[in-house]
């Protein structure tokens, strides 16, 4: 992928003077360095660093980073959020997509993304307890229970249903029973608005990927 592909890099690297592009390839794009921040949150203000390589995909905006932390401050156990393979969980990738939507470039998803999480981590290696926005979807346990929640939905079922649908192309959805519940088509039903914002959030490659994680999360 080209620099000049991404969107908004230009300006994260004007605000980030400390991270720099490394060598890419056709399927994503790497930054390395220091990344410093100021937030604050709750009267409580957060100025802070850390070492980051920030892996760009290919489809960036509708495809979400990956973050390794380089400098081994955040501890991978202890309710740190941190996936397996040592990538930092910002969030349920949904929840994330839909942050990245609202400005759709590379400083939009440090600050809508990055920074409340790594406030987070500041605050807690400085004064212990739990994580700030924790009840965000996290990780394996957090990713339904957040998807009910942004779908508006009751069941894990009905989460599966609606991500099946994003999966296929729009006429063939449209004939399936609406996730909802109601015992119509999807076609036919108020729901489908909210199908056709989420269809233009992400490709129905990136959505098939997710339906086979959540088929793998159902009870």
């Amino acid at each position: 992928m080209a620099a000049g592909q991404v969107p908004g890099l230009t300006d994260f690297l004007l605000e980030n003077p400390l991270m720099a592009v490394r060598p890419v390839n056709e399927y994503w794009l790497t930054l390395t360095g220091e990344f410093e921040f100021s937030a604050t949150h709750d009267s409580y203000m957060v100025h802070d660093s850390f070492e980051l390589m920030i892996t760009v995909p290919f489809g960036f905006p509708q495809a979400v980073p990956m973050v390794l932390e380089l400098g081994g401050r955040i501890p991978k156990g202890g309710g740190y959020h941190v996936n397996p393979d040592g990538t930092l969980c910002l969030g349920s990738p949904l929840r994330l997509l839909l942050k990245i939507h609202k400005t759709g470039d590379l400083t939009g998803f440090a600050k809508e993304c990055l920074i409340p999480y790594l406030f987070a981590i500041s605050k807690k290696l400085k004064e212990g307890g739990n994580l700030v926005f924790s009840e965000l979807g996290h990780g394996d346990e957090g990713i339904l229970s957040d998807y009910q929640e942004i779908f508006g939905l009751k069941a894990p079922m009905q989460v599966a249903a609606v991500v099946k649908a994003l999966t296929l192309k729009k006429r063939r959805a449209n004939k399936r029973p609406c996730p909802c519940g109601c015992g119509r088509r999807l076609g036919r039903c108020s729901f489908n608005k909210k199908v056709k914002i989420f269809r233009a959030l992400a490709s129905r490659s990136w959505y098939t990927t997710q339906h086979q994680t959540i088929l793998n999360k159902l009870p």
